[in-house]
Parts: structure tokens; sequence; C-alpha cells
């Protein structure tokens, strides 16, 4: 694991830096699955901040199926590898490439999306 470190002047509370954090170490394919975090005590001494603070992070991405926490093994990495993209987000960033190929706006855009997705109802 990457160091992780708590900007005091930043208005992101410092639980969400700690979860963006670990989330961008696992994009980045720098935390893999199975790979183990340190504990909440730990890591709260490490940063300065309170166990609290490492304890919501830690809950934020189990609840989101990131992490994994068991007695035994401590908490681990349980999300798919980086690179497994969520097939919506695939297919909407396809769409925008083509929209933008096409020198089409925004809005126009938008509206076709709700065109289609309308039409797709009476099918």
């Amino acid at each position: 694991m990457q160091t992780i470190a708590i900007d005091s002047a930043s208005r992101v509370p410092p639980w969400r830096q700690v979860r963006d954090q670990i989330l961008s170490q696992i994009d980045r394919g720098e935390l893999a699955v199975g790979a183990r975090l340190p504990p909440i005590r730990q890591l709260a001494m490490d940063l300065g901040v309170a166990p609290g603070t490492v304890a919501r992070a830690y809950k934020e991405l189990e609840t989101d199926g990131v992490l994994r926490t068991a007695r035994r093994h401590g908490t681990v990495v349980a999300m798919a590898p980086p690179g497994r993209k969520d097939p919506l987000r695939t297919a909407a960033e396809e769409y925008v490439a083509t929209v933008r190929s096409l020198g089409v706006d925004l809005r126009t855009a938008l509206a076709t999306v709700e065109w289609a997705y309308d039409m797709s109802d009476e099918s």
C-alpha cells in the first residue's frame, strides 16, 4: 500500500480523503484483490487522525464491496481487478466519443438519449 496523506487544508473530510486514496490505489493496480490494508488503529496513528476516521473510510468501502474484513485476516481488497469497467459507463464513454466526432452538442446528445430511451419502452 502506498502512503496515504491527509491534507488538513482541504475541504474534503479526512475519512473521504482516505477512502478516495485507497480507491485510487486500487484503480492504478497498486492494491490488488486480496491485498491487506493496515489495521484501523495503525493507519489512524500513521495519519494522525482518530481511529473513527479510518473506520468510516473502511466501512464505506466495505459497503461498496471494495473491501472485506475478516477478524483473522484483517481488511483486504475484495473488488475485482482494475480495468474491469462498469458496462454502463463504458457505453456512455463510447457514446460521448461518437457524439463528439459528429460535432453534436451536449443538449442534443442528451435529448437523443432520452428519445431513444423512451422509444425502447414502446418495443
